[in-house]
């Protein structure tokens, strides 16, 4: 059953163009992409590898793709609408693959499993059901099956081409998300959307924001990103000549800054551990922004910048704005999360 192990990966279904666009730019011209769904391509070729793939996002980086998987087969036609034949096609899978990577495979057997539909293909049952059968097939066959956090993915994704079904090492897959889509519940405390940002970049780099120190929020208005700051227990400046949500306001470890950015800094003398910037600024400007206010940094502090690149061809702003920001920090990632509209997420810090 196994298959010449594609790529499959996942991108926002405007931002698809840009991700093809930046794979080639990466493993050559002539790479061929073929798109499973309005967010699901796959490497039509056995190279590049998922590993390749992987590092290529990490450092380069390539922003637009967001989730990496591998497809080793796909069922079509009537095999596709069965559960019992997609369950049976998943477990060859694991157990092929365990056979292939021998004792070189950590905790072989288990395996976490992520399915997910890209589109609306019409296939008689629902990612539930498919999750549900899947998970119970594969404990069947002794396998430990968890939702995530395994050292291996079992992947099944279904589109109008058909179900494809892989396993790759969680290290390669970007995201511990079926697709990269992470769902996060809204609150009752939540000031705003932008949180879940802020929020999703956290599971993705647990490192990014430090559990003490200073921040400084810029742009903070309505104070979405000073609450999740203050929730990992950082003190925070906000900087915005705008209101701050009455709650967050109240919060003894909130200074509330009613100024400009620029302003702010050329009067303060306090050094901060991190400085978050979601401000809506032209890319390059906002990095410059953030560039020079290093010298108010302490050692290693993290930098957070979201760049608001449009969503038509969020790539190509990309380069000039890592460049600026390279002048005093090393960039440690740089993706368009699923929370993103039209942005890139950035995480930059200073040297120690």
């Amino acid at each position: 059953m196994p298959g010449t192990g594609r790529v499959m990966f996942s991108a926002a279904a405007e931002s698809f163009r840009p991700a093809v666009a930046e794979l080639r730019a990466a493993f050559g011209p002539a790479l061929p992409v073929t798109r499973l769904g309005a967010d699901l391509g796959v490497i039509a070729a056995a190279d590049p590898t998922v590993e390749q793939v992987a590092a290529a996002c990490r450092d380069r980086p390539l922003v637009c793709v967001r989730h990496l998987s591998v497809e080793r087969a796909r069922l079509t036609g009537p095999a596709s609408h069965d559960l019992d034949a997609v369950a049976a096609a998943a477990v060859a899978e694991a157990a092929a693959t365990k056979a292939a990577a021998g004792a070189e495979q950590p905790a072989g057997d288990e395996v976490s499993v992520q399915v997910w539909f890209s589109g609306e293909p019409r296939v008689g049952y629902g990612v539930r059901d498919l999750g549900s059968r899947v998970s119970q097939a594969l404990t069947t066959a002794g396998y430990r099956v968890r939702r995530s956090g395994a050292a291996h993915v079992l992947s099944c994704c279904v589109s109008d081409e058909g179900v494809s079904i892989g396993v790759n090492r969680l290290a390669d897959s970007l995201a511990d998300w079926p697709g990269g889509r992470v769902r996060l519940a809204r609150g009752p405390d939540q000031v705003s959307r932008a949180e879940f940002k802020l929020e999703e970049l956290c599971q993705l780099v647990p490192a990014a924001v430090p559990t003490t120190g200073r921040a400084v929020d810029l742009g903070a208005s309505p104070g979405g990103w000073t609450r999740i700051l203050r929730r990992r227990g950082l003190t925070v400046h906000a900087v915005d000549p705008g209101d701050l949500d009455p709650r967050v306001a109240a919060d003894p470890g909130v200074t509330h800054v009613r100024t400009t950015a620029g302003e702010f800094f050329r009067r303060t003398d306090l050094r901060f551990d991190l400085a978050a910037n979601d401000m809506r600024m032209d890319p390059v400007r906002s990095c410059q922004v953030m560039r020079d206010l290093a010298p108010r940094l302490r050692p290693g502090a993290a930098v957070i910048v979201t760049l608001k690149t449009g969503a038509r061809a969020p790539h190509r702003a990309v380069p000039d704005c890592l460049s600026v920001l390279r002048e005093r920090y090393t960039v440690e990632f740089a993706r368009q999360l699923h929370h993103n509209r039209g942005e890139v997420t950035v995480l930059a810090r200073l040297p120690r």
